[in-house]
């Protein structure tokens, strides 16, 4: 099952100087909006998001439909097709996306070791 495109979401208590800290790592900025506490960060090898308030605890995010890049793919495996495959295989949901809609939407897991991972399709 293709997932999608993967990085980290951070839970940060200050997103300038923690924009600031991953620029001297030698990440740049390319989406998000530091005004509404989030911002996606990407170096040669993978991408980051900074989320201010957003998140109680870092979170690994797949993002159906993405490249890494953040460029929309021709084809990719919806969430609603990924959250059905989880189902039949016995994983619990600790947020769903509505099967009825299409487009965007998102769905939670915690690992058994209590790390949240968060699909989040945005195309």
């Amino acid at each position: 099952m293709d997932l999608g495109n993967f990085s980290i979401s951070l839970a940060v208590k200050d997103i300038a100087a923690s924009k600031a800290f991953y620029e001297d790592l030698g990440f740049t900025a390319f989406g998000g909006d530091p005004d509404q506490g989030w911002l996606i960060m990407t170096s040669p090898s993978c991408i980051i998001g900074l989320f201010q308030g957003m998140f109680e605890r870092n979170t690994m995010t797949f993002n159906p439909g993405w490249d890494t890049k953040g460029q929309t793919l021709d084809s990719f495996t919806d969430v609603r097709e990924i959250q059905k495959r989880l189902r039949d295989r016995g994983v619990t949901l600790t947020s769903e996306v509505d099967e009825t809609t299409s487009g965007p939407g998102s769905l939670s897991v915690i690992d058994p070791d209590g790390n949240p991972i968060l699909i989040d399709q945005h195309v």
